[in-house]
């Protein structure tokens, strides 16, 4: 049986995310839901590094036990002029019961206190980045004051 999964960093992507032009759905039949545009951002790491272009948004929808799920998409341009599309789904809540408040508050808590993880995907026709169009990633974020910080993980 295998114990450990085979992962290597890919990159750290911090985002900035527009939170004054939020689009508020109000409470919808899933949960309470809301559009966060993602207005720019960089993204760092061995293989690549760039920039989040302005085109994205992070839809997110809070359930009844405060849960929050993420659903994102964003287009990435790399520093030698790549476009990849990115997109990924997750989790957000206080690792803590008693931090609950704190996280619904929009209070910022750190990578400790924070479950927050998602499941990147890729996709490029760029020769250079073709790589990225087969790679399974996972992150560990957390909120900053100006949107999401991602340790963006790539299993090998």
């Amino acid at each position: 049986m295998i114990t450990q999964l085979q992962w290597e960093p890919l990159f750290v992507m911090e985002l900035v995310v527009d939170y004054a032009s939020a689009q508020r759905f109000g409470m919808t039949p899933i949960g309470e839901r809301a559009a966060f545009p993602v207005s720019g951002g960089t993204f760092k790491g061995a293989k690549l590094r760039g920039k989040v272009n302005g085109d994205g948004a992070d839809w997110i929808t809070v359930r009844s036990d405060g849960v929050m799920m993420i659903d994102v998409r964003l287009s990435l341009t790399t520093h030698d002029g790549a476009l990849i599309g990115m997109t990924y789904t997750g989790l957000a809540r206080a690792r803590d019961p008693e931090n609950n408040t704190r996280f619904r508050n929009r209070e910022l808590l750190s990578f400790d206190e924070t479950y927050l993880h998602t499941t990147p995907r890729f996709e490029t026709g760029d020769p250079r980045y073709a790589w990225l169009n087969d790679t399974i990633a996972v992150t560990n974020g957390m909120r900053s004051a100006t949107g999401g910080v991602y340790h963006v993980f790539a299993i090998v």
